[in-house]
Parts: structure tokens; C-alpha cells; sequence
């Protein structure tokens, strides 16, 4: 029997995001106590826990079939993979910043600058595409430190929230690329793999089509059905149902939570009562 080699991520945010995900989609994966490999019972994978940035060389070596990885891993480490998924969650961008009190006045700023960062591929190609000439230096990790001990005028890195280049008196000037998880994969799996892999993106789609989407009961006069239809879209068309009440129905649909607020109040003024917001854990289309 054939099994899928998935890499992710062996600690930190990424990780629980990607065991999130697969638990979503019912498939349970047996770690035990820090073991670098897990396996699941109920869908034929097999996970390795790795680092992050190990996972692209992984993944195009074929030792994992697939990984779950950040988007600038596998533009930085720029390995023989085949990008298959965005997933939507770690979003973060690569970004140059500077001092705060610096004199930042475009991208020629950094012509003969220092600039420190674990991304040095991805910072050189950039620099190359707009014609800087700067020195690049290559530091594993706590980049953001580089300005006030001297080491460079500057920084490439990644950006979440921003709060950790303020606390060190930076500013971010120059967005580079944006990021996010995705998956990628070994180009090329034989076809009992592609198989299973197909299988997995469709449970993936599935918990992601549901999210933000509410299931939508309400009761109605028949006499305002037309116009309360028109407010909900759902998949194709609402459901309506007769009630024992004569002259009412039971409305039902799927409607975005964000879409559904908005049209919430007009409902009432048609006469809808009864209405109720439900959660959908999974949604096939």
C-alpha cells in the first residue's frame, strides 16, 4: 500500500497550524514524545517533523512526498519543487527596514549599505532586479539587533505585525515579497501518490470552504418568500419548506457570516422570525 511522506514543521506556530489542519480534515496523527516521525490510522500518511527551512531540499530529494512550509522558505532555499497549494494562515511579507531616525528617501538609500538577514537569495535577487549595490549580511536568527550593534544600516526580514522592528526602533520602508503557507511537492509523484494527495487537497477544500460560511434557518411569511429569497444567494438557491403554520415557510441556506450581518435587519423588517446562525465544519460544493 501506498503512503504520502508529508514534512512540516517540527515546533512552533507553523506546526500547530499544519497538525490543525489535518485534524480538520479527520486525519489524526500519532506523534508520540518527541518523535521526529508521526503516522495516522485513519488516512495512509506518514509526517516528518523537520525544520523549516530544511523542508524544501526534502521535498525536491523526494525523501517527503509533500510539505507544509512557509512560501519564503521555498523562495529563499529556490529547490526543484512544485508549488501545489496556498493555504491561507502564516501570513507574513519580507521586508527591508531601517532606523527610525533614518533619512529613508527610496530604494537608492541602500547603495553601499549594510543590510543583514537569514534571507540572503531572495534579498540578492531583489536588489539585483532594481540595480542596488549592497553588501549583504547572512546572520542566522535575532536580525532585527543587527542596526544597533553595528553590524549593518539596515535589515531584511520577516514582518507579521510590525511590533518587533518598532521595539527595536526600526521602520519598514520596502515590501519585497509577501508569504504564507503553502504546500509543495516532489514533481513528478507516481500515480498511487497523486492519488492520496488529491485526496488530501479535497478534504482541505472542503474545511476551507466552510470557514466564514454560517448555515442560515429563519421562518417567513409567505407573502414576503420573493423578496427574502433574494436577500440569501446560498450554494444555488435557498431551500424552502412549508410549516405546519399555514402561510408560513422555513428558509434555509448558506450565507458568509460577513454577507449575512449586512442583510440581517432587512430580514426582520420582512417579517423573518426564528432565525438562526449555525456553524458548517465542512462544505462540499
Amino acid at each position: 500500500m501506498s503512503i504520502l511522506k508529508i514534512a512540516i514543521q517540527k515546533e512552533g506556530r507553523l506546526s500547530e497550524k499544519s497538525l490543525g489542519l489535518l485534524n480538520e480534515c479527520d486525519i489524526t496523527v500519532d506523534q508520540g514524545k518527541r518523535k521526529l516521525i508521526g503516522t495516522s490510522v485513519n488516512y495512509p500518511i506518514e509526517v516528518l517533523f523537520l525544520r523549516d527551512d530544511d523542508i524544501p531540499q526534502y521535498v525536491a530529494d523526494g525523501v517527503a512526498d509533500i510539505g507544509i512550509v512557509g512560501e519564503n522558505e521555498v523562495l529563499e532555499k529556490d529547490k526543484n519543487t512544485t508549488l501545489v497549494k496556498r493555504l491561507g494562515f502564516a501570513r507574513c511579507r519580507l521586508s527591508l527596514a531601517v532606523p527610525q531616525d533614518s533619512d529613508y528617501n527610496g530604494l537608492n538609500w541602500f547603495n553601499g549599505k549594510r543590510i543583514a538577514t537569514s534571507y540572503p537569495h531572495i534579498l540578492q535577487k531583489f536588489l539585483d532586479e532594481k540595480g542596488i549595490k549592497s553588501k549583504i549580511e547572512e546572520i542566522s536568527g535575532s536580525v532585527e539587533i543587527a542596526p544597533s550593534i553595528g553590524l549593518a544600516e539596515s535589515i531584511f526580514d520577516i514582518v507579521s505585525s510590525g511590533g518587533t522592528l518598532v521595539s527595536n526602533r526600526l521602520k519598514e520602508v520596502e515590501v519585497v515579497t509577501q508569504s504564507e503557507a503553502v504546500i509543495i511537492a516532489t514533481p513528478g509523484l507516481s500515480k498511487e501518490k497523486q492519488a492520496l494527495l488529491d485526496g488530501l487537497l479535497f478534504r482541505i477544500k472542503t474545511v476551507q470552504q466552510s470557514k466564514g460560511n454560517k448555515y442560515i434557518l429563519l421562518n417567513a411569511p409567505n407573502e414576503k418568500l420573493d423578496e427574502i429569497v433574494k436577500l440569501l444567494p446560498g450554494m444555488k438557491s435557498p431551500t424552502v419548506l412549508p410549516l405546519h403554520l399555514k402561510g408560513w415557510s422555513s428558509v434555509h441556506t448558506v450565507v458568509h457570516e460577513k454577507e449575512f450581518w449586512g442583510m440581517v435587519d432587512k430580514l426582520k423588517e420582512l417579517g423573518a422570525e426564528g432565525i438562526l446562525v449555525i456553524p458548517i465544519e465542512k462544505m462540499i460544493l
